[in-house]
């Protein structure tokens, strides 16, 4: 799914659960860091854009290193040793890296029917546990769209119920002038 999508899905498991700014920003970031092994895909694109030896290392590593147990328990650990509540932010942590799995597994086909992309769970170690459903929909889908619409509507409550959104994750002063604002027009919520 779009790394925007993934963003909102993490910081809707950080909200109510962490207790500071911090540790809200290190579940949701993490929950995102798997798509880091897709970061070929701006090599990929200077080279064809220089007429270079085209590459094509999106396709071959993207899914390898970032989607399976092994950087799951990486990126948890990482996490972890920069929170204020270490066993807290492992645990979600986890628990955001896989959802990214299932939202990856749900809704990343590419356009055409066949090109389904798997998990690969034990990668790079193993290829053992290959994880895929024949019923992916595209990347490009209204399903993907309507969660993302989902995602937004319940930051928005989220918001207005905690006092913090997502924009914490970028600006603590941006943050204050979004929730003052949704607060004011959803005050009923409150």
């Amino acid at each position: 799914m779009n790394v925007v999508t993934h963003l909102l899905a993490d910081w809707a498991i950080a909200a109510p659960t962490q207790a500071s700014r911090r540790d809200r920003a290190l579940v949701a970031w993490a929950g995102v860091l798997p798509d880091l092994d897709g970061a070929g895909i701006a090599v990929d694109f200077v080279t064809r854009l220089l007429g270079l030896a085209e590459t094509n290392l999106y396709q071959e590593y993207h899914r390898v290193y970032g989607h399976g147990l092994p950087a799951a328990l990486a990126i948890a650990l990482l996490a972890a040793a920069c929170a204020h509540r270490r066993v807290r932010v492992f645990a979600y942590s986890l628990a955001a890296v896989h959802l990214h799995f299932v939202m990856d597994i749900a809704g990343s086909r590419g356009t055409d029917p066949e090109d389904i992309w798997p998990i690969r769970y034990l990668m790079p170690i193993s290829d053992a546990w290959t994880i895929a459903w024949s019923g992916q929909w595209p990347l490009v889908s209204w399903q993907n769209t309507s969660i993302t619409a989902l995602l937004v509507a319940l930051a928005i409550a989220l918001a207005v119920r905690f006092r913090f959104s997502p924009c914490e994750l970028f600006s603590a002063k941006a943050d204050r002038k979004v929730v003052e604002a949704l607060r004011a027009r959803w005050s009923r919520w409150r």
